[in-house]
Formats: structure tokens, C-alpha cells, sequence
């Protein structure tokens, strides 16, 4: 899907270092960062990563898959991307989102980070409250709580 775009539309820029050395820095065209942008709201959750979810091709995406599946996020409410298809792509959401590592997430187009971090929220119970808020999954019933037919 992003293949053609990405393709046609990152370019490489040179700018001059500090230390007067020249690096190569790439910057988005604006086309491509509208292509990301959409990608990114299209769906409540989105995740690039490594392969699919059914087989991953990394640890860290497998772990992202596995964490998102304990916490219950519904296949219809994830898109995901594997970046192994588009070397473009792979570069392209890096740069996008300021991030130097695969897998990453995005909820409701905002990025919350890569599998460290949602290991560290999920480990927390912040991955939950974060889903829930986001009526990714539903709100978990308190097992605990009294209900009004046990009173």
C-alpha cells in the first residue's frame, strides 16, 4: 500500500554537520507525512512492526503482539503494518514518529512508543487504563466489588 508513495516521495536532503562534515539527512515530504498521518488515525491502534501478527519476525514484535493480546484489543479495532515489505516504510514511519526502533505503536494518532515502553506500561497497568480510556477495550468489571444483588 505505501510502496509507491514512499518511494516517490521521501528525498534525501544534504545539510552541513557542525564539524563542517557533510551527513546525508532524510527528511519526509510533506505527501508522505500525510500518507503516515492518515495510517496512523485510520484506526484506534496501529502498530508497525516486524512480519504480522500471526508470525512475527522479531521478538520485540512478537511481544507487542502477545502484550496487546493479554490486555484483549479486538482485531477490528488494530491495523497493523509490517515494514519488512517497504524498506521506505520501515525508514519513513522512524522518521515520522522520532523513533529509532521497530515495533511502534500509535493510539487514536498520538505515538506512545516502541516494546520497552508498552512492556513498562503494561507491567504498570497503565497499557490498560490507556486502552480503556480510549474505548480500545472495554473496562475491566471489578471482581471484588460488591454488586447491589449481594447486599
Amino acid at each position: 500500500m505505501f510502496r509507491q508513495a514512499f518511494r516517490s516521495s521521501l528525498s534525501t536532503s544534504l545539510r552541513a554537520a557542525p564539524s563542517n562534515h557533510t551527513a546525508f539527512t532524510r527528511f519526509l515530504s510533506q505527501q508522505t507525512r500525510s500518507k503516515l498521518e492518515q495510517a496512523v488515525k485510520e484506526y484506534p491502534l496501529v502498530l508497525f512492526m516486524k512480519g504480522t501478527p500471526k508470525e512475527p519476525m522479531c521478538g520485540f514484535s512478537r511481544a507487542v503482539i502477545q502484550l496487546l493480546d493479554i490486555n484483549g484489543v479486538p482485531p477490528e479495532k488494530m491495523r497493523t503494518y509490517d515494514v519488512l515489505e517497504d524498506n521506505e516504510l520501515r525508514n519513513g514511519i522512524k522518521e515520522f514518529s522520532q523513533w529509532p526502533t521497530i515495533p511502534q505503536v500509535f493510539v487514536d494518532g498520538e505515538f506512545v512508543g516502541g516494546c520497552d515502553i508498552i512492556l513498562s506500561m503494561h507491567q504498570s497497568g497503565e497499557l490498560e487504563k490507556l486502552l480503556v480510556q480510549h474505548t480500545i477495550i472495554p473496562k475491566a468489571e471489578d471482581e471484588f466489588s460488591e454488586s447491589p444483588q449481594s447486599l
